[in-house]
Order: C-alpha cells, then sequence, then structure tokens
C-alpha cells in the first residue's frame, strides 16, 4: 500500500446489461455496481483476465450460482468457488499447474479483477426463492474472505519444531491514477502461502492473506476477525504493503489516524482509526520486528531502512509536526512512519490486537513497506514488460528474505 502522508456469456446464462444473469435467475433492474465493479469494463482488466486465463471465472461462477435452488445451497456454491479462486491464484503464483495466458505467474492482478467478476455476479443475482439484502450481504462477505485467503489460514496440527508465520498483502489501488497497477504485497502473498521456509530454529510454514483497499471494511473489522483466531497461535508476523519508491522501510511505529486518502471506492475517511474499546485506544503502536537484524541482513537489491519519522501534534499544541526520530509523550498521531492510509492502519490494527492480547513482549510483529512496483521506462500503456516482472519478482524474494531474517533472529533470543 502507497505510503500516503499528511498518499460471455456462457451456456446457462442469458446476458442482461453486460451482465451474465445465472439460469434460474430473474432478470431485474440494473444492480447498483460498486465503484470497484465499474472499473471491471475497461480495456486492461478485460487484458489481464484474457491474458491469464481468469476470464473464465466469473461466467464458471455465474452458471454454478445458477444451479442453486436455495439459499443454504447457494452458500455452499460461493465458499467453494471463492476457495477454488483464491487456491487457483496460489497455485499459479507457486508453479503448480499449466500457466493458462501469457503473463508471469507471478502476477497478482487476475486474482483482483476475476474477484470482482465475482462479487458483481453476486450483486446482480435474483434466484427464484428470494435473496434479501442481509442474504446477499452475507454472500458477498463469504466471498470476499474465502477468496482472499482468510479462510484458509491452516497450519499443521502438532507441528513439532514446525515455526509459525503470518503474513498479510493488499489488493491493487490508485486504479484511476492508473488501472494497470499491481500491488507487490499482495503477490508476495500469493507466492509465500502455504511455503515452508528454512530459518536458524528450523522449518517455518507461512500461511498469508490478502485485504481490501476500503476504510469500511476495515471500520467493519476484517483485520481483527482475521487475525485474532491465530496470533495467539503464531511465531511471527508482519503485514506487508507497497510504500515508497526505490526502497523497503520496516514501520516503527503506527499512528491511530486516518488521513483521507480515497480508497479504491473513492471514500476518504478524515478521523481517528475506530476501534472496539476506544476509550482504552493509544495513539501510538509499535513494532516488535527485529528491525536492527532486518535491516542489516542483506536480504536483496533494495536497501532496507528502519523508518522512525512519524508526524504527531504536540501536547498542548494545535499544529501537526514531524518528528524524525517517532512521537513524544502524549502527543496526537497525524501519521505513523508508514503514513495515515490503510498500511497504517493495518499496522496499527494487528499491533494493537497483539497488546490487547497481552503478546506485546513475546511475539514479534509489525509492518514492512515494499518498494513501489513500476513499470519499465516509457512503457505507459503495456499491461506488462520485462522490467516490471522482474520488479515484481525481486521485492518478492527480498520480503521472503525479510522474512526469514525476521525469523532468524527471533530464534536466538
Amino acid at each position: 500500500m502507497n505510503s500516503i502522508r499528511v498518499g460471455i456469456g456462457v451456456l446457462g446464462c442469458v446476458l442482461v446489461a453486460g451482465l451474465a444473469t445465472p439460469a434460474g435467475a430473474t432478470a431485474s433492474a440494473q444492480p447498483a455496481y460498486t465503484v470497484e465493479e465499474q472499473r471491471l469494463e475497461r480495456a486492461v482488466p478485460q487484458e489481464i483476465l484474457r491474458r491469464s486465463g481468469f476470464d473464465e471465472v466469473a461466467p464458471g461462477f455465474a452458471d454454478a450460482l445458477g444451479a442453486a435452488r436455495s439459499y443454504a445451497q447457494a452458500h455452499r456454491i460461493v465458499v467453494r468457488e471463492g476457495s477454488a479462486l483464491w487456491r487457483r491464484a496460489v497455485d499459479r503464483a507457486q508453479g503448480r499447474g499449466p500457466v493458462e495466458g501469457d503473463l508471469s505467474r507471478d502476477d497478482d492482478r487476475p486474482l483482483y479483477w476475476a474477484r470482482l467478476g465475482m462479487t458483481r455476479e453476486v450483486r446482480g443475482w435474483e434466484p427464484e426463492f428470494g435473496l434479501g439484502e442481509r442474504g446477499r450481504a452475507a454472500l458477498l462477505d463469504a466471498l470476499e474472505r474465502t477468496s482472499r485467503g482468510q479462510s484458509d489460514l491452516h497450519y499443521p496440527r502438532g507441528g513439532k519444531g514446525m515455526k509459525r508465520i503470518l503474513v498479510t498483502g493488499f489488493d491493487p489501488f490508485t486504479l484511476d491514477r492508473d488501472v494497470r497497477i499491481s500491488n507487490p504485497s499482495g503477490a508476495t502473498a500469493l507466492a509465500l502461502d502455504g511455503v515452508v521456509i528454512r530459518t536458524a530454529d528450523g522449518p517455518a510454514r507461512v500461511e498469508t492473506a490478502v485485504f481490501p483497499v476500503r476504510w469500511q471494511d476495515f471500520a467493519d473489522g476484517t483485520v481483527e476477525r482475521t487475525l485474532r483466531p491465530y496470533l495467539p497461535k503464531v511465531d511471527l508476523f508482519t503485514t506487508v504493503s507497497q510504500g515508497r519508491v526505490g526502497r523497503f522501510d520496516i514501520e516503527r511505529t503506527n499512528g491511530a489516524w486516518r488521513g483521507g486518502f480515497p480508497d479504491n471506492e473513492n471514500v476518504s475517511r478524515t478521523e481517528t482509526v475506530p476501534v472496539t474499546d476506544p476509550a482504552s485506544q493509544p495513539q501510538w503502536t509499535s513494532t516488535t520486528l527485529p528491525y536492527e537484524r532486518i535491516v542489516t541482513a542483506g536480504t536483496g537489491r533494495f536497501p532496507v531502512y528502519d523508518n522512525t519519522s512519524v508526524t504527531e501534534i504536540p501536547a498542548g499544541g494545535t499544529e501537526a509536526v514531524v518528528r524524525p526520530d517517532g512521537p513524544t509523550p502524549g502527543s496526537t498521531a497525524r501519521a505513523g512512519g508508514g503514513g495515515n492510509y490503510l498500511s497504517n492502519e493495518i499496522a496499527y490494527r494487528a499491533t494493537l490486537l497483539r497488546d490487547r492480547l497481552g503478546l506485546h513482549d513475546t511475539l514479534p510483529g509489525g509492518h514492512v513497506h515494499t518498494p513501489v512496483l513500476q513499470f519499465g521506462a516509457g512503457n505507459t500503456t503495456e499491461v506488462t514488460d520485462p522490467e516490471f516482472v522482474q520488479n515484481r519478482l525481486d521485492i518478492i524474494a527480498q520480503v521472503r528474505a525479510i522474512v526469514t531474517a525476521a525469523a532468524d533472529a527471533h530464534s536466538r533470543h
């Protein structure tokens, strides 16, 4: 997540206003598609889907959904197909199965655009047995969770000698600026899900999930709901997002402030990060990742920094000021090291949850900002190029090395 500072139809379907309507459903007025879903009609998303083979996902899902004869059956189909999309994206990223299309395996964008095709099908579906808004919302929620790997965090039972690591990524974002954008944190999540890495203390299994770039989902508790069952069981966690050009940052401090930059629905929020029990909410949380070891570990081509800067309103003051060495006592947050967008917020929420679970002194966790994923020089129209692919592969490899270095440092304590 970029640091924002104080930034068709198939057999059994009929076509209705550009949407494949499942067989067994009744056509109704055009549904109100989300801003994200509306972008799906652009040429670039369609090209990404076609060149990855993921263009078949939404029509196939529509066909399966059209076979549902009850809400319970529809829910099972949504869970099955959402999980299948996540597994398909992970398998593609990790080299399992044949490659469909000519996009490189490491590309995270087919998952994002295929998911939107599926959510659009659910949003426009009017089955003969009837579907109220609460039921539709529950189907959409199940689809979001399963297709993001949030319900697929499985560590081996028992697992004697096997460490557990949790890593999260994000969807692409700022798509109205450039709809071709890929997010290296999401690509890293696909590349590392279920992977066993070798650490100084033995093997460690990495499990991953991807989160939306939407303020409301975070206010609704998607981060806490996903992470709460696992933080007491893992040995290390890190949230990951896209940050600054040409560098990695280990963000030392996270702030309780939303800076208002528009999300993927073009919605802005400028407010204190909304959490449960706000009376006990701190203005700041801190990383417990071994940042000193990470920045000196030689993890890859990009430099890695221990970023200590924040923006605060000092105690008794009224104006925001930048503090290069971190917050001062009693100050009010206006930006963490990672800014005041959703990258900062996921770091704040995850580390606050760690602390509220009483794990601050025992669980290494925090946020890693990757370099901005850039296209090759002069490429302003093509959806991919060799330099773009190499940059993404290098970032993925370096995140893996950073996670390994963090696990190595933790194992020495």
